[in-house]
């Protein structure tokens, strides 16, 4: 009968070995396979214009040259506003806007979770509310927002109107909730304020939910073209996204939009690639599936 159970165990250890290294295999080829896209994108970038119009198109580049972005560079030479300018503008904008939210976020969900106020359930029950309605019908409440505060034609209008974020906050508010209430109690009886229970407990805790929102927010603002369409009308104050929207279409550029599409595209990958264990901590622990 031993016999029997140990032979038995054997046969299913070998079994699950054999299903773990299927599995592994297909997930690898998987992954591969969910990387073409990226690769292609980055071998199109450096491809001369004698292989950006060859059929059947090749995968890999053969002679890659750095041209495509030489002429993304030379197509704002006849305009006012130079590509350092608008890639400037991008940079001021995502580094302002990503440090406004994760303040005003995290400053947000510390009283929604770890106090009971008057009207705390009606205000978190209209955050979650706000997480149906999609951006496009916010539209016009946006614009008459923004242009009575007139902070249109204005770096404000980059940062203001998107720092209540519902996504964010929700996600913010729902890490919290899994940290136990003891911990702040004990700071208070140690005598800590608010402030400094929200400083030296709050935030350190919240540092991987933080991550989490640098990385949802960061593609929106990087690529943002929308904002400087509508609300900006000088051009030295308009990003990056704009302008890469508008030397869209014609066989000359096709280089310099392989070249734009790869610098808009780029940099959020490499962020969530840095940032990706904190990601999967924060769904694990946000009631997030």
């Amino acid at each position: 009968m031993l016999q029997v159970d140990v032979d038995y165990l054997k046969h299913a250890k070998k079994r699950r070995d054999v299903s773990t290294k299927v599995i592994v295999v297909f997930l690898t080829i998987a992954g591969l396979v969910s990387l073409l896209p990226l690769i292609y994108l980055i071998t199109t970038a450096f491809k001369p214009p004698e292989e950006l119009f060859l059929y059947p198109p090749r995968f890999f580049v053969k002679s890659p040259t750095t041209k495509n972005f030489s002429d993304l560079v030379d197509i704002t030479s006849t305009s006012l506003v130079p590509f350092t300018r608008y890639l400037f503008n991008t940079v001021l904008v995502t580094i302002t806007y990503i440090f406004a939210l994760v303040v005003v976020g995290t400053m947000a969900c510390y009283p929604l979770s770890k106090h009971k106020f008057p009207g705390s359930k009606f205000l978190f029950t209209m955050v979650t509310t706000a997480l149906m309605f999609v951006t496009a019908a916010m539209g016009i409440p946006n614009y008459l927002i923004i242009t009575g505060l007139h902070i249109d034609n204005t770096y404000l209008v980059y940062v203001i109107p998107g720092l209540a974020n519902a996504t964010c906050l929700f996600l913010l508010k729902q890490f919290l909730d899994q940290v136990p209430n003891e911990i702040f109690e004990a700071g208070k009886i140690d005598g800590a304020s608010e402030w400094q229970l929200y400083t030296k407990i709050a935030l350190p805790l919240l540092r991987n939910a933080q991550a989490t929102v640098v990385i949802l927010t960061f593609g929106g603002i990087w690529g943002d073209a929308g904002t400087s369409t509508t609300y900006i009308y000088k051009e030295q104050l308009r990003t990056l996204a704009f302008f890469m929207s508008t030397i869209q279409g014609g066989l000359a550029r096709t280089g310099a939009n392989a070249a734009a599409a790869l610098i808009m595209t780029l940099p959020g990958i490499i962020i969530f690639v840095i940032q990706q264990s904190r990601v999967m901590d924060t769904m694990a622990h946000s009631g997030i599936k």
